[in-house]
């Protein structure tokens, strides 16, 4: 293995830099997937960049999605990086006879911009549905938007007397299931689902396609943070409501496995999970999915970036000391520097990827 500090980036160009060299250094080919329109902070090209370790002809693969919410591609992207330099990552792949898929910053645009959104302010993991029909309103968001996206940061005393009011007669629970769920209706919002399949929404249903359908078996490992306990990686179930699914992702990972179905997860009922790429993509492939999700900040700090970010996507021309302060606010909501922190999360991603291929190398 590689020292923590050498697996992890500060920047999405510095990133992607340390993915492909660890990626070459095991002689692996990675596939581009440059982005058509938008740039990097530092004038960069984005890119979702493929990578497939072991036996391209196995019957099983396991898909590593990092960046899902940009600014979270900082500890997905390292957990991915130190995998590939770890020598019993690479052992227990060819024992498993599984292949490993790397698909490295899903949104490059959040992970290089520092925002969670993409480039038009969808959020991904809210982006997977069906848009053949207008997507539904969310009421409960509706609602909240003004208070929650107020007109001036920071906000004034009256906002946060609103917001504490809400919280005191619907509970904290009902306003992060209201602003969090997803919708539709506002793209100067929070959580913004889009109106259509975003860029990196069709890349991704592309890559699972053409490297998954033909498997028996298809695992799946999205790293998140910002959610939780400090350091502590949340194994939550990523699926539809199934319960075979669900007690197979408990087979794999533990009982320990949460679900947003259940109410035993951090993460409130969600709409438009990425989920449904690897479902409908490989509709024949036995399918198990978890999200990884890594604790950071409190909900409260977490959420209060997130309000200042929108705030400032919806302000461009504000002032440039507003801007790096609501910058560094939201990178630490969402990524810590410590190498103590950094050293919590790659273990954990380790073990959940052992796991993963241990019960995937069943596949015949």
């Amino acid at each position: 293995m590689i020292p923590i500090a050498e697996a992890f980036a500060s920047t999405y160009a510095q990133a992607r830099a340390r993915f492909i060299a660890a990626a070459a250094a095991r002689r692996l080919p990675v596939e581009r997937h440059v982005h058509p329109q938008a740039r990097g902070a530092e004038g960069e090209e984005l890119s979702v960049d493929v990578a497939l370790l072991g036996d391209p002809q196995s019957q099983a693969l396991l898909v590593l999605t990092s960046g899902m919410h940009g600014v979270e591609g900082f500890c997905g992207s390292g957990c991915q990086v130190g995998l590939l330099h770890d020598e019993a990552i690479l052992a227990a792949v060819e024992a498993a006879g599984v292949t490993i898929l790397f698909h490295h910053a899903v949104n490059p645009y959040g992970f290089s911009w520092l925002h969670r959104t993409n480039e038009d302010n969808v959020d991904l993991n809210r982006n997977f549905r069906d848009f053949s029909a207008p997507p539904a309103p969310n009421a409960a968001y509706t609602e909240v938007h003004a208070m929650m996206v107020p007109p001036d940061w920071p906000p004034s005393p009256d906002n946060g007397a609103a917001i504490a009011a809400y919280v005191a007669t619907r509970g904290r629970a009902a306003l992060q299931s209201a602003v969090s769920s997803g919708q539709s209706d506002r793209p100067d919002g929070l959580f913004y689902a889009g109106v259509a399949p975003a860029w990196s929404n069709v890349v991704l249903r592309d890559v699972l396609h053409r490297h998954g359908s033909t498997r028996r078996k298809l695992g799946w490992i999205d790293f998140h943070t910002g959610l939780g306990p400090w350091g502590h990686g949340e194994k939550i179930y990523s699926g539809p409501p199934d319960a075979a699914m669900i007690a197979r992702a408990k087979a794999w990972y533990g009982i320990d496995v949460t679900s947003f179905y259940d109410g035993s997860s951090t993460s409130p009922a969600l709409t438009g999970v990425a989920f449904h790429a690897a479902l409908e993509a490989c509709p024949e492939v036995e399918f198990t999915g978890i999200a990884q999700e890594y604790g950071t900040l409190s909900l409260d700090a977490t959420l209060q970036a997130l309000r200042a970010d929108q705030w400032l996507r919806n302000h461009p021309d504000a002032d440039a000391r507003i801007r790096a302060a609501i910058k560094r606010q939201l990178r630490d909501a969402f990524h810590d520097e410590r190498e103590a922190w950094k050293a919590m999360v790659y273990g954990q991603a380790r073990v959940v990827v052992l796991q993963a291929l241990r019960a995937l190398g069943t596949a015949s």
